[in-house]
């Protein structure tokens, strides 16, 4: 393949596109050009020629002027539908509440909530004492703290044993690298200390002034560290804890319920290690709980005079087994819940009375009731064929009622209070959702696919009334596909507008996420990884095959691994779609998994596998979306990054379009739109993040020519 060679960058690049759009109104717009910087990527196992390498350079003129230029190209592709995109933001936050605010839950004493004001970007944390009825103590107020920042987010927030210190930290650069603070709730004041570099979260011991944290690496953004900090010392002097030396593991930090215990997780994606100490001496020594297997995932917590275990070791779909606080090791293991092959055992909530268990069967998820006394048991029923039910917060023991979540394609977002002994639910709140909606006007579907292997792919489909399958209608379709995450069918008010405007919705519940058990999952990573992607083009052919909608009116969303998603299905069958959004897309799979000084690259090589191996480097190869690129038709496709991206970085879906933008073979559109001061996440803030939704929708309803 020959690529065109062209001396344009930087300030050129830019001065290209201003020109451009000096242009006559009949004129096409031509896309800026990145400059071919030929670059050999060697290995063990070959040598690549990237051209675009040079893009990395977060601080080069060059790269800012090429992505500035690439951001001016946008907005001149989609002049035609700024007033809708306007139209679209407007119609989005019209339908919420300005003014609202959480269900408050008890924790130590208090009642703690979060509120917005109308017009606030960002949140208040309150709490009350004793009673709802109590005068209210703001905690911290969002909007005064990111006032006059381009980016703000509220990391962890943790309160003392004695209820009069507060822990907090803050990210105001959109690369999850927290700042640690304190502050005195009694008098307000901040203690002069700030660390640097941390997770975002704190675990107060219980005397209320020692503080466990972990540290992250700048450079791969690793968790590697935990620290013990004293209140009101200088944290130059806080004491190394502990330090995972393995790269492939990271470390989080947290308190038991029973507030017994801290608790430090070290996990891979296939193993995990856990240690504890006494809250009560917090200067004491880690005690390893169990040591890290191959192969072997669990997750603890503490009650009366056990642990109970969630673990994977013999029961791929997991287990629960309790053991004696004064022995960890697996000969004194007694088992709670057997394994069961056909469903996954995915949480767990211990009451004084009850064990709540979070269990997903056929891709739904169920809550499982159990008295500890004798053993009865009933489960939760929904009452809807697509769904999503999750335990939420219960801090405390000693109460017979849980809280959980609830919703659904066509229900907002809820919570519920459920009595375990009396049976009977309570609604404290459903998400308003303003203007004219009412959820009986839309239907929802579980339907199922047929992958080449004859697996049975499930999809959660949606759609307003009166929409005909007849192959004339849009339709979005959206999955994820990686790490053992599940897209659980949730309500979306901003979905409404497409909708509204005729969309159909379809989650495709595809192999890679964790829907359908444990073993979905192995079905989707590493040397399976290209399942993936059929499973995904197999629910595309199905939706056009049942008329759903055709080719031309076919349209595919995705974002991080789920944008490596969207490269794949270009590259494999760009026939099947008219549009795709691929948002922050992971999409230079083997050069970002040969470098270990990119952000959370070493902990991911039991998702991919690790390319120094020859097999696990030909299979990316193989499917990398950089590197298959080819001479052939692509659909339009619009293309999100953040300059300050901390999960994937800017740059490779830069070097995607670049090279794209020479490669193919169409007319169709080639956006790349980059936040030049969000990360991963996107805009900070209720209502920025609302541009990012109105601004993809209005990509969509371009390519329909829709206008207005």
């Amino acid at each position: 393949m020959t690529l065109l060679r062209t001396t344009l960058t930087g300030l050129a690049a830019l001065a290209f596109t201003a020109a451009s759009a000096q242009t006559s109104s009949t004129a096409m717009p031509k896309p800026p050009v990145a400059a071919l910087k030929a670059k050999e990527l060697k290995s063990p196992f070959g040598t690549r020629l990237d051209n675009y390498y040079w893009l990395n350079e977060r601080e080069n003129p060059d790269v800012i002027s090429y992505l500035t230029a690439e951001n001016a190209y946008f907005e001149q592709q989609m002049a035609p539908v700024k007033e809708l995109e306007e139209t679209l933001f407007q119609e989005i936050k019209g339908r919420i509440q300005e003014q609202d605010e959480s269900v408050p839950y008890r924790d130590n004493g208090y009642y703690y909530y979060t509120r917005f004001e109308a017009g606030a970007e960002y949140p208040i944390y309150c709490r009350k004492k004793g009673s709802l009825s109590a005068k209210e103590e703001v905690l911290l107020n969002g909007n005064e703290l990111g006032k006059g920042k381009s980016y703000y987010q509220i990391g962890g927030l943790e309160i003392s044993d004695d209820n009069q210190v507060m822990a907090y930290s803050e990210d105001v650069v959109s690369r999850r690298l927290y700042t640690l603070r304190f502050r005195n709730l009694k008098t307000g004041q901040l203690y002069p200390e700030q660390i640097l570099n941390t997770s975002g979260n704190a675990v107060w011991a219980a005397d209320n002034k020692t503080v466990f944290y972990t540290r992250k690496d700048p450079t791969t953004l690793l968790d590697y560290q935990l620290l013990r900090h004293t209140l009101g010392t200088d944290p130059a002097q806080d004491q190394l804890v502990y330090e995972e030396k393995d790269n492939t593991f990271r470390i989080q930090a947290h308190r038991s319920k029973s507030r017994q215990y801290v608790l430090l997780d070290i996990g891979s994606t296939m193993s995990s290690e856990i240690r504890f100490l006494d809250a009560h001496k917090p200067t004491g020594a880690l005690k390893v709980f169990l040591p890290r297997e191959p192969d072997h995932l669990y997750e603890v917590e503490h009650f009366g005079p056990d642990f109970y275990v969630r673990s994977n070791a013999g029961a791929p779909n997991f287990r629960l087994v309790k053991t004696p606080v004064s022995n960890t090791a697996k000969t004194a293991w007694q088992e709670v819940i057997a394994h069961r092959p056909d469903v996954f055992l995915e949480n767990m909530e211990l009451f004084k009375d009850y064990l709540v268990l979070g269990e997903r069967k056929e891709g739904l998820l169920q809550l499982r009731v159990m008295e500890w006394k004798n053993k009865k048991e009933h489960y939760l029923n929904f009452g809807e064929p697509a769904y999503t039910a999750a335990i939420s917060v219960n801090p405390e023991f000693d109460t017979p009622v849980l809280r959980y979540a609830y919703s659904s394609l066509t229900t907002p977002g809820s919570t519920f209070d459920y009595n375990m002994a009396t049976r009977t639910k309570t609604l404290r709140k459903e998400q308003a959702v303003l203007g004219n909606f009412k959820k009986e006007e839309y239907v929802t579907e579980r339907l199922y696919a047929t992958a080449a292997d004859g697996t049975k792919i499930p999809m959660s489909i949606v759609y307003k009334k009166g929409f005909k399958k007849n192959g004339t209608a849009p339709v979005l379709q959206y999955a994820y596909g990686s790490y053992g995450y599940s897209m659980n069918p949730t309500f979306s008010a901003a979905r409404l507008s497409l909708l509204d405007r005729g969309f159909a919705y379809v989650i495709c519940h595809i192999r890679g996420g964790q829907e359908m058990g444990r073993q979905w999952y192995e079905n989707g990573k590493k040397l399976h990884k290209k399942n993936t992607f059929t499973d995904f083009t197999d629910c595309s052919k199905f939706l056009i095959e049942e008329k759903f909608t055709s080719a031309d009116k076919l349209f595919a969303m995705g974002g991080s691994a789920g944008g490596l998603l969207m490269g794949a299905i270009v590259n494999n069958h760009p026939e099947y779609y008219k549009g795709v959004v691929a948002a922050v897309p992971f999409v230079d799979v083997v050069t970002t998994m040969l470098d270990e000084t990119i952000p959370l690259t070493t902990g991911e090589y039991d998702e991919w596998g690790n390319p120094n191996q020859q097999e696990f480097y030909d299979y990316m190869l193989s499917y990398s979306p950089y590197d298959q690129v080819k001479a052939q038709a692509y659909p339009n496709m619009l293309v999100t990054t953040g300059l300050h991206d901390s999960q994937v970085q800017y740059f490779e879906p830069a070097k995607w379009v670049a090279k794209l933008r020479t490669v193919k073979t169409d007319q169709n559109l080639l956006l790349l739109h980059t936040d030049m001061a969000a990360g991963h996440g996107g805009a900070s803030g209720r209502f920025k993040s609302l541009h990012d939704t109105a601004r993809q929708f209005a990509f969509l309803l371009l390519l329909l020519g829709v206008k207005s």
